[in-house]
């Protein structure tokens, strides 16, 4: 609840990821509110939360190649070089995989952003090498640190279980988006309230399938928005970021 707790200071609040784009274009409404973010759901939603869970079983890869079960007491990645180059590699190749999968510039950094930052408040509570680590060769590399990944690569270190940290992430990831709506639309707290608990089968659903779906089949195909993101820095004024 602390994590995904939209009070905690990671930047999230300065983002749209697009939606003021639409909202100016008066594509986004009030009156298509809830279907769009259904669809968001079924798509991005889908998309983040399998590469929430890839980040959260490389803990487990970690320990034990042999079995990648859930942890569920926090635990501490080996010291030697191996398991531990071997997790931050493929760290770096799921944060650009993600990367690909995301064509607007606007929303691939702001989703590193907030990931960057979400892993240096975390790494901040306590000792937790592998999250310095990561956050280094993410750096290193070039190749961002994705908030979905690092909300995964998280909460496994935290000993977290892993499709409540996914559905966590989710409903933080589409709460924000609300917010962001009742900053662009004239969308009351009642409304909001009502749209974002409707959501909540949708929301469960998602991360369900997600369980069962590898990223070599994840994909999000949401055109609209990602011409929004891609429109944002020509907006004449702007309440976001992105």
């Amino acid at each position: 609840m602390h994590l995904a707790d939209s009070a905690l200071p990671i930047g999230a609040l300065a983002h749209s990821f697009g939606l003021e784009s639409l909202a100016s274009a008066e594509i986004l409404t009030n009156r298509n509110l809830e279907s769009f973010l259904r669809a968001y759901i079924e798509e991005a939603g889908l998309l983040e939360t399998v590469f929430c869970r890839e980040a959260f079983r490389l803990v487990a890869l970690a320990r034990n190649p042999t079995a990648p079960a859930a942890p569920v007491a926090p635990v501490a990645v080996p010291s030697d070089a191996g398991p531990l180059a071997a997790l931050l590699d493929r760290w770096v190749d799921l944060n650009i995989q993600l990367s690909a999968r995301k064509p607007a510039r606007e929303a691939r950094t702001a989703s590193a952003t907030i990931g960057r930052t979400f892993l240096m408040a975390v790494a901040n509570l306590g000792e937790y090498r592998i999250l310095r680590d990561a956050l280094a060769a993410s750096k290193e590399s070039g190749a961002g640190a994705h908030h979905s990944l690092a909300f995964g690569l998280a909460s496994a270190i935290l000993g977290l279980d892993e499709s409540l940290a996914a559905l966590s992430f989710l409903h933080q990831n589409v709460a924000g988006l609300v917010s962001a709506c009742q900053r662009l639309l004239p969308l009351g707290q009642t409304e909001a309230t009502r749209i974002l608990w409707n959501l909540k089968p949708a929301m469960i659903a998602c991360v369900e399938s997600s369980a069962s779906s590898s990223i070599d089949a994840a994909f999000s195909l949401l055109p609209t928005l990602d011409w929004g993101a891609m429109e944002h820095p020509a907006l004449t004024t702007r309440l976001f970021i992105s």
